[in-house]
């Protein structure tokens, strides 16, 4: 399940969109993350394959990558949209904290996140 939360002008939208397998492997396909199936044999004996969760955190860190930098609220917006509930973008905005390709400077109320890789 996909929701998309913000607004069209002045409207209030909060979309949800059921996604099936299929569906995750073409928005996939769209953002330029590889599916397991379509990895050289030498990739996939290395790595053991993606679960969806691991999908989606490739996808929230190609999301900030691609951005170079955003505001926390904006971030975790996107976040939420992204992981289908408020409480899976929070784990995702940890996790984005935490990682080493992810610096976070304060500006006053809301963080940075900055892309450092």
């Amino acid at each position: 399940m996909l929701r998309i939360r913000g607004t069209v002008g002045d409207v209030p939208v909060d979309l949800t969109v059921e996604m099936d397998d299929s569906d995750w492997a073409k928005l996939g396909i769209q953002l330029g993350v590889q599916s397991a199936e379509e990895k050289p044999d030498s990739a996939t004996a290395a790595k053991p394959p993606t679960s969806r969760n691991d999908a989606v955190w490739d996808i929230a860190q190609d999301l900030l990558r691609k951005a170079g930098h955003m505001s926390g609220p904006d971030l975790l917006g996107q976040l939420e949209g992204l992981a289908g509930s408020t409480a899976a973008g929070k784990r995702l905005m940890v996790r984005m904290r935490h990682s080493s390709s992810v610096r976070v400077e304060s500006h006053g109320d809301a963080p940075e996140y900055h892309w450092v890789e």
